[in-house]
C-alpha cells in the first residue's frame, strides 16, 4: 500500500449533510509513517463539529472482502483507517428529505470521515489485515444498541456497488437480516425539551410547537426543576436542546424572607443544574431573562451592559444568567413586560374598564410589553437559524411607553375612554406599601436579534389582537 505523505488537512463536502470527508497529513521516512488522526483544534476551525469524542474502537478484518454494515447509530463518529485501505459506504437513515441518501470512497489512512448521528456506516475490506478506528462521542451500551438504525448491504434502492460483491464476501448473518429502505423507520432527530410548559411562556411554546414530535413539554408535576434526582432520572441523550420557561416571578413576594429562599432557589439553584446538565451533555441551553437585571438609569439597555439589579428578584436573574453563560451553547432571551395567557396587567386594565374603574396608573416607568407567542417565536427562530450564541434582548418593537400609556391604550381598545387612567409616579404609587424596588426605564435595544434575521412585531398592533382574541373589550 502507498501512502501520500504531507498533504493538507483539507475538507470535502459529500451529498449527504453533515458527513465529511478529511485528507490528513501524513508524515513518513524509513522508519514508517505517522499521522495526526484526530486533532481537534485544526479540525474544528475547519468546520468539524466539536462532538466531544468519549470512546475510541478498533474493527480489525483479518481478510480482505470482509463487510460490516449498514448500522446508523445515535452518536456521531470519526472514522479512520489505521492500516490497510477499505471501501466505505454510508446512507443516510434520518428523517429528513436527504433520507435515503448514498456516498462512497475509497480510505487509506491519509483520510477519516465524520459520520453524524442517524448515517448508516458501512465498510469493506480493501486488504487483508486492515484496523478500521473510529471515535464516537457516546458510550456504547445495551440499551443504546436498542436504539440503531439498519439497511440490507444489498439494498436495491441504495445500489452500493461492492468491489467484492456480497455473494464473495464476508458477512455476518445479523447483517444479511436487515431490511430494505422501504422497510426502514428512519432515525428521529434528538429531542427539544421546554421546561415550566404550563406557565404563560410554556404555554406560547405548547401552541407554536403543537404537533412537533421533535418537541417535549413538561410542567412542574413532570419536571421539578429544583430537584436533583429529577436530573438524575432524566436520559439526556435524548435531547439536543432545553427551553427552561420556568421562573419564580413574583416580584414583591421575593423581597420577603419565605419569597427570597424561594426565589433563589427556583430561578438561581436550578438554572446552576441546568447549565451543569447543559455543559455535560454538550446541550443548547436557552434561558430567558429580564429588564429587573439593570437598575434602569440608562435610557435603553444593551446585551452587554453590566448588571445593577435594585431588589431580590432582580438579583437572582442576573445570578442566572451568569450561571447560564458558561454553557458553550446557551441563548439567553432578555424580555420585559411579559403578557400571555393567565393574570397579567393587560388583563387587569381590561378587568378595570369593564367595571367602570378609573385607575391611577404608573407613569414613569418606561419600557415596551412582551407577548409570549412573539417570545416563543423568537426562540424557535434563534434555534432554527442556528444563531451565534449569546443574550439577545427580546420585547415588541415600537415606541417605548409608560404603564399608564399602556393602560390608557387598553382601556380605549375595551371600549372605554383612555381619560379614565390617571398618571402617577411610583413613588407615588408606592408610597406606605412593602414592594420591590422596580427600574424606571426597561427599554431594551433589538438590534442584535434583528441582526439575525427576526423582527419583532409593534407593540400596539399585538396588544390590539390581544385584546381582541381574549374577548377582552366591554359589553355593548
Amino acid at each position: 500500500m502507498t501512502i501520500e505523505f504531507s498533504k493538507k488537512l483539507t475538507t470535502h463536502e459529500t451529498p449527504i449533510p453533515g458527513v465529511v470527508l478529511y485528507d490528513l497529513p501524513v508524515h513518513g521516512d524509513n522508519r514508517g509513517w505517522f499521522k495526526e488522526n484526530w486533532q481537534r483544534e485544526k479540525m474544528v476551525a475547519l468546520g468539524l463539529p466539536d462532538f466531544r469524542p468519549v470512546q475510541n474502537n478498533i474493527s480489525f478484518n483479518e481478510k480482505a472482502g470482509t463487510t460490516r454494515g449498514i448500522h446508523a447509530e445515535p452518536w456521531d463518529k470519526f472514522i479512520s483507517v489505521a492500516t490497510g485501505k477499505i471501501f466505505g459506504a454510508w446512507v443516510d437513515l434520518r428523517e429528513g428529505p436527504s433520507f435515503g441518501a448514498v456516498f462512497t470512497a475509497i480510505l487509506d489512512p491519509s483520510q477519516a470521515i465524520f459520520i453524524p448521528r442517524g448515517v448508516g456506516n458501512a465498510f469493506q475490506t480493501l486488504e487483508d489485515n486492515t484496523a478500521y478506528t473510529y471515535l464516537v462521542n457516546d458510550h456504547w451500551s445495551a440499551d443504546a444498541q436498542g436504539q440503531y438504525t439498519f439497511l440490507n448491504l444489498a439494498d436495491e434502492t441504495a445500489a452500493i456497488e461492492w468491489p467484492v460483491p456480497l455473494a464473495e464476501a464476508e458477512l455476518s448473518d445479523k447483517d444479511k437480516a436487515h431490511p430494505r429502505l422501504g422497510e426502514v423507520v428512519p432515525m428521529p432527530p434528538k429531542k427539544t425539551l421546554i421546561l415550566g410548559a404550563d406557565g404563560q411562556l410554556g404555554k406560547a411554546l405548547r401552541e407554536l410547537y403543537d404537533g412537533d414530535t421533535s418537541v417535549e413539554f413538561a410542567g412542574r408535576t413532570d419536571f421539578d426543576i429544583t430537584s436533583v434526582d429529577a436530573y438524575a432520572r432524566t436520559n439526556w441523550k435524548n435531547y439536543s436542546a432545553v427551553i427552561n420557561a420556568a421562573a419564580y416571578t413574583a416580584v414583591d413576594q421575593a423581597e420577603t424572607a419565605e419569597g427570597r429562599a424561594a426565589a433563589w432557589k427556583i430561578n438561581v439553584a436550578a438554572a446552576a443544574h441546568l447549565a451543569r446538565t447543559a455543559v455535560e451533555h454538550d446541550l443548547t441551553l436557552v434561558h430567558v431573562s429580564s429588564d429587573y437585571v439593570f437598575d434602569g438609569s440608562r435610557a435603553s439597555h444593551d446585551e452587554d451592559e453590566t448588571f445593577a439589579p435594585l431588589g431580590v428578584y432582580g438579583q437572582t436573574k442576573a445570578a442566572a444568567d451568569a450561571a447560564v453563560s458558561i454553557v458553550p451553547r446557551h441563548y439567553i432571551v432578555r424580555t420585559s413586560w411579559v403578557i400571555g395567557e393567565g393574570n397579567n396587567f393587560v388583563r387587569t386594565m381590561a378587568s378595570l374598564a369593564r367595571r367602570g374603574v378609573k385607575p391611577a396608573v404608573v407613569n414613569d416607568q418606561i419600557g415596551r410589553l412582551s407577548f409570549t407567542a412573539d417570545i416563543a417565536e423568537a426562540i424557535r427562530h434563534l434555534l432554527d437559524s442556528e444563531a451565534p450564541y449569546g443574550t439577545y434582548n427580546c420585547t415588541n418593537d415600537g415606541a417605548p411607553q409608560s404603564w399608564a400609556e399602556i393602560a390608557a391604550q387598553v382601556f380605549e381598545l375595551a371600549g372605554a375612554s383612555g381619560s379614565d387612567v390617571t398618571g402617577i409616579t411610583t413613588a407615588e404609587y408606592f408610597k406606605d406599601k412593602k414592594a420591590a424596588p422596580r427600574p424606571l426605564n426597561s427599554v431594551l435595544e433589538l438590534g442584535k436579534i434583528k441582526a439575525t434575521g427576526f423582527s419583532p412585531r409593534q407593540s400596539s398592533e399585538r396588544l390590539t389582537e390581544y385584546v381582541r382574541e381574549e374577548n377582552l373589550s366591554v359589553p355593548v
